[in-house]
């Protein structure tokens, strides 16, 4: 790990580093910050230039060997070491100068951006996120497969031949289609990238498609909402319309919308057979563009893309302004809280996993 110190000084570059990966420190100034000054404010708070580096134990003799090879020795020290226990503890030789709590230094530090959050956007929103972010003991991210990420899922299908041809279907302002016809293909599928204007000229009929990829991005900017600048140049045009109303229809036929596709089918759910309860996609409660990286926990459901995963744990980049499911009624609302609370019940695919212990971790009140 690395952080540029010259923003705060050493001890605010060393701080933000235990904060992130939720660790406490023994910073100790023996040998570079007693015998110059005589005062450890100057030395931990001072803005020069310079860098601190995080170095893994078994990497600690390559690092020197690098260092002395750009000739760095006299400006290189070892300052500190991360600790499990959630503190912040300064010496200087065998004298302890001064110790804080994790979390002391941890409100200290996040009170401002805490404060504009408040202000900018749902008050409830900036107390979720501070104290989900605030405990020491927060386990992070932690990627939990169950199934085998290296295998070829292809494989079987290829003697028979089949290569089932997939639209990756995209508009103006809409992006990542080559990342997700390169897994297409992965996958097996031979994939095709299809932009609107070549459906409405008549270069590509879904007619000839088993699969149709949305993919994410800003269609129209969404100056009209997130994907409703899309979907409705599909429900204003009669043939555009009654196409992929036919292709819906089909039982041999799959669709998937991926962030902006997803807000954008989600405004076709009229043309959609099952689709009556499906949610609009409205503006975060925080009245703000969020952009994470989130956890999702893969549940038991028919998904045909997610076969084989049930229970997978999986880091996922969240970027979105227009993110809240809201149903047109209490019921479908209630159906959906229902399969939340009880993931067996199949209606769920996804969502923000629990924590270790089995109790929500509240990131859905982020959005």
């Amino acid at each position: 790990a690395y952080h540029d110190r010259s923003d705060g000084g050493v001890f605010a570059a060393l701080c933000e580093m235990a904060f992130t990966s939720h660790l406490g420190l023994d910073i100790r100034l023996d040998g570079w910050g007693d015998g110059r000054t005589g005062d450890p404010l100057r030395v931990l708070f001072n803005e020069e230039l310079g860098a601190v580096v995080q170095v893994p134990v078994d990497e600690r003799a390559a690092f020197a060997d690098l260092v002395a090879q750009h000739g760095l020795i006299e400006c290189a020290q070892r300052i500190a070491k991360p600790t499990t226990a959630p503190t912040v503890r300064i010496s200087d030789g065998d004298e302890e100068l001064v110790q804080w709590r994790w979390d002391e230094l941890f409100d200290a530090w996040w009170a401002v951006t805490h404060a504009m959050q408040q202000l900018r956007d749902h008050p409830d929103c900036a107390d979720s996120e501070r104290d989900s972010v605030r405990r020491f003991d927060a386990p992070g991210l932690q990627p939990v497969l169950h199934f085998d990420a290296s295998e070829d899922v292809a494989a079987p299908f290829i003697n028979t031949g089949a290569h089932p041809k997939v639209a990756v279907l995209r508009e103006q302002g809409v992006n990542s289609q080559i990342e997700t016809a390169y897994a297409f293909d992965r996958a097996g599928f031979d994939s095709f990238d299809v932009h609107m204007s070549d459906l409405i000229a008549g270069r590509f009929d879904l007619a000839d498609f088993h699969g149709l990829v949305a993919c994410g991005g800003f269609s129209y900017g969404d100056v009209l909402g997130a994907g409703r600048g899309w979907a409705t140049s599909i429900l204003e045009r009669s043939t555009l319309r009654d196409m992929f109303g036919a292709f819906f229809a089909r039982d041999n036929s799959f669709s998937l919308g991926i962030c902006n596709g997803c807000q954008m089918l989600a405004q076709l759910r009229d043309i959609i057979p099952g689709a009556e309860h499906w949610p609009s996609f409205q503006r975060n409660t925080s009245e703000q563009y969020e952009a994470r990286l989130a956890l999702l926990e893969v549940a038991q459901s028919p998904s045909i893309f997610l076969r084989g995963m049930d229970g997978s744990r999986i880091p996922v980049a969240v970027a979105h302004g227009e993110g809240r499911a809201v149903f047109a009624n209490g019921v479908d609302q209630s159906a959906v809280d229902v399969a939340l609370r009880y993931v067996e019940g199949g209606q769920t695919a996804l969502h923000y996993p629990a924590n270790p212990n089995g109790s929500p971790d509240g990131i859905a009140g982020v959005t």
